[in-house]
């Protein structure tokens, strides 16, 4: 296991609102988030031999992470009539700012000494 890897992910949320009044006196509310996303490292157990406790992190931010790419996946592809935000706590937290008319950028760090595999996920999901 990367001894320097971080064990969960980490999301910060700005949220900005903008109060206007328009012809009728109604107010017309616009609101913005921004998600400043940090995700946690996806490790192969065959690879760190990790054991209880960490096992169990590591098969949890493995499953998001999953999840996370087959939300990109159903969105990318437009003929799905499912997409599973509920299959995980980040892809809900997530869920307005990568449907619907959101603008959405991703941004991916790797390790040049990584595997190759690891590095060949990454790409797998940055392409779609």
């Amino acid at each position: 296991m990367n001894e320097h890897s971080s064990r969960s992910h980490a999301i910060y949320t700005v949220t900005i609102e903008c109060s206007e009044q328009n012809s009728e006196s109604k107010p017309l509310i616009r609101q913005g988030k921004l998600h400043l996303v940090d995700l946690a490292g996806s490790e192969r157990q065959s690879k760190t031999g990790s054991t209880g406790k960490h096992l169990q992190e590591a098969n949890k931010i493995n499953l998001s992470l999953t999840t996370l790419g087959n939300v990109i996946s159903a969105l990318v592809d437009g003929k799905s009539t499912h997409v599973p935000y509920r299959n995980s706590k980040l892809t809900r937290l997530l869920q307005d700012s990568l449907g619907g008319n959101s603008k959405t950028t991703m941004r991916f760090s790797m390790n040049l000494e990584s595997l190759l595999t690891n590095t060949n996920s990454v790409l797998t999901i940055l392409n779609t």
